[in-house]
C-alpha cells in the first residue's frame, strides 16, 4: 500500500514537471508572452510626446518634429499601403517597433517600403487570344523562370512567381460583369508595370 502511494506521488510530481516544461516552451523568448494566449495584450502607445518638440539636426535644413498621433499611426501600420500582416510568419510592426528604442524616433523618417502584395493587385490584366501564355517576369536577372499559364477558364489567372494577371479575350464580357482582384484595364497608377518590360533581346538583358 505504501509503495503504491509513493509511486502515485512520484507520478504526480513528474506530471507537474512535464506540464511546467511545456508551459515554459509555449512562451516566446522575445516578449515572455504565451503564444496561444486568447487574451490579447493591451495596446499602449509607444511614441513619446517629446517628438512634438522641434529638435535641430545637422543633417536636415528643418527641425525634426512629428505629431504623436500621426507617428503612432505610422508605427502600427505594416506598410504605407497595408494595415496588417499578410503572412503568418510576419512580426506585426506595432510589436516589432516598440520599447524604449522607438519612443523618441521620428516614424516619418523610418524605412517604410510598400507591400508588394498590395501593389501587384494594381496591375491591369494582360489580355490574350491564346489558351496558354508564358511569363518570365520580364526576363533578365530581375525576372524568373519561364512558366506557362492556362487561361482557357473564365477567370483571371495569376503568375505563381510574380503575380501578373492574365485572361483570355474570349471571357472579357464575363469578367467585366463580376468582381475581379485585378483591374481589367490600365488605371494610370504609378505602380503599374508596362506590358513590355524588356529593353533588350539579350538573354541577360536588363529590364
Amino acid at each position: 500500500m505504501l509503495s503504491t502511494a509513493r509511486s502515485r506521488a512520484a507520478w504526480q510530481v513528474s506530471r507537474r514537471v512535464q506540464l511546467s516544461a511545456r508551459r515554459t516552451y509555449a512562451f516566446s523568448a522575445n516578449d515572455n508572452q504565451e503564444i496561444n494566449d486568447p487574451n490579447k495584450p493591451k495596446e499602449v502607445p509607444n511614441v513619446s510626446k517629446t517628438n512634438e518638440l522641434p529638435i535641430e539636426s545637422p543633417f536636415t535644413d528643418h527641425a525634426l518634429q512629428e505629431s504623436t498621433e500621426d507617428a503612432e499611426k505610422k508605427r502600427v501600420m505594416q506598410a504605407p499601403n497595408r494595415t496588417s500582416v499578410w503572412s503568418r510568419s510576419q512580426n506585426p510592426r506595432a510589436k516589432a517597433m516598440s520599447g524604449p528604442r522607438f519612443e523618441q524616433t521620428i516614424m516619418e523618417l523610418q524605412p517604410r517600403p510598400e507591400a508588394a502584395i498590395s501593389l501587384i493587385h494594381k496591375q491591369p490584366v494582360r489580355w490574350t487570344h491564346k489558351r496558354v501564355v508564358e511569363c518570365d517576369g520580364g526576363g533578365g536577372p530581375l525576372g524568373h523562370p519561364r512558366i506557362f499559364i492556362n487561361v482557357d477558364k473564365p477567370q483571371v489567372c495569376m503568375c505563381t512567381y510574380c503575380g501578373l494577371p492574365f485572361a483570355n479575350e474570349h471571357h472579357r464580357k464575363h469578367l467585366e460583369s463580376v468582381d475581379t482582384p485585378y483591374p481589367l484595364e490600365a488605371q494610370g497608377d504609378p505602380a503599374e508595370i508596362p506590358e513590355s518590360q524588356r529593353i533588350t533581346n539579350e538573354a541577360l538583358g536588363q529590364r
